[in-house]
């Protein structure tokens, strides 16, 4: 499958319904949509019956023709009512995010290096065989005179170690008395300062460890072993360390630093030391002897492992009649170069001891010895080696911190595999040194492997064990493309997924990869960012560090991308800039703006309708581009954006015209407070004069059919309040003047929102959407019907707007204020003690006052942000539909009313439970209602007897999820989560009921979550979600 076709297969479903949960990633949204205004309606008493339900119409024959059945609630917006609520109700603390960045990333900045050989001299505890191992640092000691030898093996270690860390400090110590092992751990400390300090001990020339765990050092004249105390090695070191113990019976030595550990933890209040131990052996065992080894084989694994391992690998191999071993050691390449054969091996063993030790270790002590600091990982990855060659000769390597054996894992056959194609190799590229180099096929094996578990696997079984070798496969430009598509996928399975991958390490390399130029990578790559940043948003620093917003801005702009993939891009650059004023002024400068602006308007208005996905997305973009940003939203002014974005006010999608009025709102100046109180508005007449066009926009879709929208205009015209709360404490202030004629009707006090006193003030809401959505709804509920209550054009005294710390600033409470009919303001210059005089324009008062009116209006909607979660149209009253919602509250509204709702109740009360399912009851009695909620009841309601039900049923308890109502018969049925379906009368008497029999031969019924009637027959469906399945039901004397 192409590329394109893959990524428009994932979101082609979300094309005519672009929610922002399901069209793409789950991304961080506007601040302030995460606090929702409550639906907190009186429940006591229902409104009484009106328009299209006057007692007057009772007596009035009913229409007999019914209306044909409707689909409603069956787009993707409408799914994850419950999740919505969880979200609106805070942010989750269950998260994935923050645990797979290494906490402090580390680096060794300083080896010591001390060697006890004394070569020619055997220690009095060992008894050596013959022929023996003799080799150090793959250098016999007696093929030259001691002192040179022991010389050579010193520079050859320092070389071994430097190829790990080359940027590292040094020191050498050989054959060493105790004052010069203090003078070099001294030394190293002080050169590494805080950064980790490795010490590599080889003691194959002097005694095994006291059992007190002290290492055995020399004189000064080498007449004698001197004890040195680990506690003493352990004070000069300090903290953070790694030790490396290449002596018989170094597991004394752990045993000596865990007791100092354990003792240092409980004495001190101070945290654990950071310190990682390596020893050869266990505290009973002796070094191999054999000469089929070197005698420094801990070493060599360490420090050497592809010549280590081959040399082990090559005796057990079925080349080893035919192999000549010395051949090894001319392997052409470099270890750093994977086109070559030294290379590709040293990639192969990377990428396996990655995959074994992330298989096998918990994640956070993975992060810790594999991805914190290079060497330590280098040091740990050869460990593994060093495991399975020593345990073959019954000599078991520990550790600490203690990993589990690996010495049999089945990674290391993959490792065989590659070892031996790389031997039958070896002789040919040896004598031809010009003969084509062949990859192996070790890579391409393990991405078909990864595909296999795709095909099949899920969050609930074993993680894919070759996600390691597919973030090493990313070094490969032939494997590039395919690891991607794969990881793209693999990441689309879910945040967990996501978090597995980051916490393998694949960050940086994706990171890296957007500073490449190939074509082929710009889809997968932003489809993987996308993912990312769905996950963990703090992932934005580091992608405007290494300028990769510019990686998608070019995205963005460019056309022969799907508009699928494009609102990637878009989303990408949202979660960039959100909160994050550094990624902001990154993209402003790289002409974000008007890359968004030109991509929002069609260059022919004839041409089709873009992809509401990508109109959705580069509106909230643009919004978050300018959220608190005065140089943005001046930027966007000038740059026609209220005109391009007013276009998508009319726009069919809900979630489309959601986001532009939150980018309008956002191009909102909502002004600042000097250090004295006094409001600074600006004067800026082109500004203002933008500003007042963009609210008069607003106010014309105020009263928009979708919740969403709505509740987007209540922000967006509170932050106009705040901006432009001077002139509209002018025209409010009209209002509380004894006028008969007065044109506002019960409008919001807004003369103390800027009070620096006062919750509602700038300073305490410019802190970002989501503190402006804690505030809005106290700010909307004033003058609602619950709150306030209107006589006469004027607002009473139980009011909340009528208390004294409200009231500041209107005619009666402020005495430095005085208003005419005219519109003249006139306040008292505080500075200079004289008067200034501010004239509101004529045309600024008409827009002030429509917004006091319209915000009267919006504070009254009684269902801001409740979720319907159950809708049903009357089939005999055009016009007319019951909304269940899952606050528990019921609706019934009328299309032609101009007040649309007619009837509200909270049948279900005291409990809040989500209303499952409503429909009318049968027959052509237009008032009576069945509603059921996620509680197990169902109410009955005649809407002509206020709020109370008639009839209750307690049919289920806690796990009702269905309800249908015949459209004819005089039965309701009800679906059960506990495998049972109920069907009653409409007097509540209880007629049949369904379940799931466990016997042999018994019905099976699984986890109900819809039902219903055949509209003309006795029928009826049930659909079961845990094994897709419909099952129909009839009455026994059905035929």
């Amino acid at each position: 499958m192409a590329l394109g076709d893959l990524m428009a297969s994932r979101l082609v479903h979300s094309s005519s319904s672009p929610s922002p949960s399901t069209a793409a990633p789950p991304a961080p949204l506007p601040n302030h949509h995460h606090n929702h205004v409550t639906d907190d309606l009186p429940v006591a008493n229902g409104p009484e019956p009106r328009n299209g339900l006057e007692p007057a119409e009772v007596d009035k024959p009913a229409p007999v023709t019914y209306l044909p059945q409707v689909m409603v609630l069956c787009e993707q917006r409408h799914e994850g009512i419950d999740e919505a609520a969880a979200a609106a109700a805070g942010p989750s603390t269950s998260g994935l995010v923050s645990k797979w960045r290494p906490k402090d990333r580390m680096k060794t900045g300083c080896v010591a290096l001390v060697l006890c050989l004394n070569i020619s001299v055997d220690p009095p505890d060992v008894i050596k065989i013959s022929p023996c191992a003799r080799m150090e640092c793959w250098i016999d000691p007696f093929s030259m005179a001691p002192p040179k030898a022991l010389a050579n093996i010193g520079k050859t270690l320092h070389s071994q170690y430097e190829r790990w860390q080359p940027k590292a400090r040094y020191k050498l110590q050989l054959d060493p008395t105790v004052e010069e092992v203090k003078k070099l751990c001294n030394t190293c400390r002080k050169y590494a300062r805080s950064e980790r300090v490795l010490f590599h001990y080889n003691g194959h020339g002097v005694p095994k460890p006291t059992t007190n765990g002290e290492i055995w050092v020399f004189n000064k004249s080498y007449t004698q072993y001197i004890p040195l105390p680990i506690t003493d090695l352990d004070s000069w070191l300090k903290t953070p360390s790694i030790y490396v113990f290449d002596c018989s019976a170094a597991g004394i030595i752990v045993k000596a630093f865990l007791e100092r550990l354990d003792w240092s933890s409980s004495s001190s209040s101070s945290s654990q030391k950071d310190c990682i131990l390596l020893a050869a052996c266990e505290a009973h065992q002796t070094l191999p002897q054999s000469a089929e080894f070197p005698a420094d084989v801990f070493t060599a694994c360490l420090t050497t492992p592809i010549k280590m391992a081959l040399h082990w690998f090559c005796k057990r191999s079925l080349l080893r009649g035919s192999m000549d071993r010395s051949l090894i050691d001319q392997i052409p390449g470099r270890q750093n170069d994977r086109k070559t054969l030294l290379g590709e091996l040293n990639w192969i063993f990377t990428a396996i001891t990655d995959t074994i030790a992330w298989n096998v270790l918990p994640h956070d002590l993975f992060q810790r010895l594999f991805r914190q600091d290079l060497l330590v990982a280098s040091l740990f990855r050869n460990f593994l080696l060093a495991e399975r060659i020593m345990r073959s000769a019954n000599c078991s390597p520990i550790s600490y911190p203690l990993l589990p054996p690996t010495h049999q894992h089945h990674m290391w056959d993959a490792w065989d595999m590659a070892a031996e194609i790389c031997l039958s190799k070896l002789p040919q590229l040896i004598a031809d040194p010009n003969a084509e180099f062949q990859p192996s096929p070790f890579f391409t094996e393990q991405l078909t492997a990864f595909e296999v578990w795709l095909d099949h696997g899920s969050q609930d079984k074993k993680p894919p064990e070759q996600l390691p070798i597919v973030l090493q496969v990313l070094l490969s430009q032939s494997h590039r493309f395919r690891a991607l598509v794969l990881l793209g996928r693999f990441l689309d399975m879910g945040p967990w997924a996501v978090d597995l991958a980051l916490s393998v390490g694949i960050f940086p390399y994706v990171l890296k990869l957007l500073q490449t130029s190939a074509m082929e990578l710009r889809q997968i790559l932003v489809f993987i960012w996308t993912k990312i940043l769905s996950l963990d948003k703090s992932c934005q620093v580091d992608l405007v560090k290494d300028g990769g917003h510019t990686y998608f801005i070019r995205f963005l702009d460019s056309l022969d991308a799907y508009p699928e993939q494009r609102a990637m891009a878009a989303f990408v650059l949202a979660v960039i800039v959100d909160g994050h004023r550094t990624g902001q002024e990154a993209c402003i400068h790289a002409g974000l703006i008007d890359v968004c602006l030109r991509h929002l308007q069609p260059e022919n208005p004839h041409d089709a309708q873009t992809e509401p996905l990508l109109l959705q997305w580069l509106c909230l973009c643009l919004g978050k581009l300018w959220e608190d940003f005065s140089e943005a939203q001046s930027l966007g002014l000038q740059s026609n954006a209220p005109e391009i974005l007013i276009y998508l006010l009319s726009e069919p999608q809900p979630e489309v015209r959601a986001s532009a009025v939150f980018a309008l709102g956002n191009l909102l100046d909502m002004g600042s407070t000097s250090s004295n109180g006094v409001d600074d508005d600006s004067d800026d007449d082109e500004k203002v004069k933008a500003e007042i066009n963009v609210v008069r926009s607003l106010l014309q879709v105020s009263s928009d059919g979708s919740p969403l929208v709505r509740c987007e205009v209540a922000i967006a015209l509170t932050r106009f309040a705040l901006g432009h709360n001077k002139h509209l404490k002018s025209v409010a202030a009209e209002y509380w003047k004894p006028q008969t004629n007065s044109l506002l009707k019960s409008p919001p006090s807004l003369a103390n929102i800027s009070s620096p006193n006062n919750v509602y003030s700038p300073n305490n809401i410019r802190q970002g959407s989501s503190g402006l959505a804690s505030h809005i709804g106290p700010v909307l509920r004033v003058g609602s019907d619950s709150s306030a209550t209107c006589r006469d054009g004027r607002v009473s005294t139980s009011s909340p707007i009528a208390t004294s710390s409200i009231m500041h600033g209107s005619p009666q409470s402020d005495d430095s204020s005085q208003h005419s009919d005219s519109g003249i303001l006139l306040r008292e210059n505080a500075s200079n003690g004289g008067l200034s005089y501010t004239r509101s324009r004529p045309a600024d008062s008409v827009i002030y006052s429509q917004y006091i009116s319209t915000m009267c209006s919006v504070a009254k909607d009684p269902y801001p942000r409740s979720a319907i979660s159950a809708l049903s149209a009357s089939q005999v009253r055009s016009g007319h539909f019951a909304a269940g919602f899952a606050a528990g509250s019921v609706r019934i509204f009328d299309v032609r009313s101009p007040d649309r709702l007619i009837y509200m109740a909270r049948p279900h009360a005291p409990r809040m439970e989500k209303v499952v399912g409503i429909g009318f009851q049968p027959g052509l009695d237009p008032y009576k209602i069945v509603s059921a909620s996620q509680a197990g009841d169902i109410q009955f309601l005649d809407v002509r007897r206020a709020a109370e039900p008639y009839l209750t049923i307690e049919a289920h308890r806690g796990s009702l999820t269905a309800l249908a109502v015949h459209r004819h018969a005089p039965v309701v049925a009800s679906g059960s989560a506990k495998q049972m379906i109920k069907v009653f009368s409409l007097e509540g008497e209880q007629l049949t009921i369904i379940r799931y029999q466990p016997s042999f031969m018994g019905q099976r019924i699984g986890s109900v979550n819809c039902l219903s009637f055949h509209p003309y027959k006795s029928l009826l469906a049930a659909g079961a979600g845990d094994n897709a399945l419909v099952s129909i039901y009839a009455e026994e004397n059905y035929k």
